[in-house]
């Protein structure tokens, strides 16, 4: 579990109000060292001459301790990651039916109170009711975010003008290759997706909220991928201590039951959907439709933000007055 001497304690204050984005990491404004400075050191040295193959084999050992497989990773980023393939991405498939998405409405004091020292806005949860079922057709969805390399495949094929502004001075970060694109507008994904579709003769687009929430919840309806209490070694979010992007699907253990990693932490997560009301729920004028008016849903967490953002019922949007919103993408095909 994590060592919490290498990032700050929980707080207990609104994160939308006049607040750095230090704040809002929970991180004091002088300077700390993160956890990969503290326990990785001496692994980069161990794994410098390992070759491609000898590094997937450490990013897929369960055995091998998460800052080895950050380190493989992102070692595999400069080499090359055969595990990324941008004409061909690997997608799950996913089996349709009836489904449960949302949240109960008496589950919402069981929310609030979990996560009560996260100045969480019980509105943002109340967007989350009420539980309702659906119908998905089958479906496959991506067992990865979308990653650097492939955004950057996209832009050299087709010159689209927008550069993640993640990326230092509009470069390719290839020390992260594999890492989980990131700070796109919606528009960009859904390029994305229409440009590897002319590409590949496939049917790839966003996925929907229910598509995106069943994936991570399966038929359970877990409250995160793996089960129902957070663990921050199984997705990287505040409380794992990176503050930083990982390569794709190196958290073991976190993937939901269908194979899908990342789906908890990383980076956020835009999907088809705008913000609508469920069926027979109520509409939610919070501060996202006070700064949008409509806009563009986004689920799961990221390294940026705490835990109840993995939540996999959790509703959430880009706010564009904070730099640690982290917004990305993943695919689904439909067949």
């Amino acid at each position: 579990m994590v060592n919490r001497s290498y990032h700050c304690p929980e707080f207990n204050t609104v994160l939308c109000g006049n607040m750095t984005d230090r704040e809002r990491l929970g991180l004091p404004e002088h300077y700390v060292t993160d956890r990969l400075t503290i326990q990785a050191s001496g692994i980069y040295e161990e794994l410098k001459n390992f070759n491609k193959d000898a590094l997937v084999t450490c990013v897929e050992d369960r055995g091998s301790s998460l800052e080895k497989r950050f380190v493989a990773g992102n070692l595999l980023s400069l080499l090359g990651d055969p595990r990324i393939n941008t004409r061909n991405p690997n997608m799950i498939n996913i089996s349709g039916g009836r489904a449960m998405i949302g949240l109960k409405e008496s589950d919402v004091v069981k929310v609030m109170t979990t996560f009560d020292k996260l100045g969480l806005d019980e509105s943002w949860i109340r967007k989350e009711c009420p539980r309702h079922e659906i119908l998905l057709n089958d479906y496959r969805i991506g067992q990865y975010p979308v990653t650097n390399q492939e955004y950057r495949d996209f832009l050299i094929a087709t010159n689209y003008p927008e550069i993640p502004s993640s990326w230092t001075f509009c470069l390719f970060p290839i020390e992260r290759a594999n890492h989980p694109v990131y700070t796109l507008s919606a528009q960009a994904c859904d390029a994305y997706a229409q440009w590897l579709t002319a590409e590949t003769g496939r049917n790839f687009r966003l996925p929907t909220e229910s598509e995106w929430e069943f994936a991570a919840a399966g038929f359970e309806g877990r409250e995160f991928p793996w089960g129902e209490e957070f663990d921050a070694d199984l997705a990287n979010t505040c409380e794992t201590g990176f503050f930083s992007s990982s390569p794709v699907g190196i958290f073991h253990g976190g993937e939901s039951v269908f194979g899908v990693y990342d789906m908890a932490g990383n980076v956020e997560e835009y999907v088809s959907s705008d913000y609508a009301p469920y069926p027979n729920g109520v509409k939610i004028n919070d501060h996202l439709s006070e700064i949008h008016g409509s806009y563009r849903i986004a689920r799961g967490g990221s390294f940026a933000r705490f835990r109840d953002l993995a939540r996999t019922k959790r509703r959430h949007g880009h706010n564009p007055k904070s730099t640690t919103y982290t917004m990305g993408f993943r695919l689904v095909e439909e067949f």
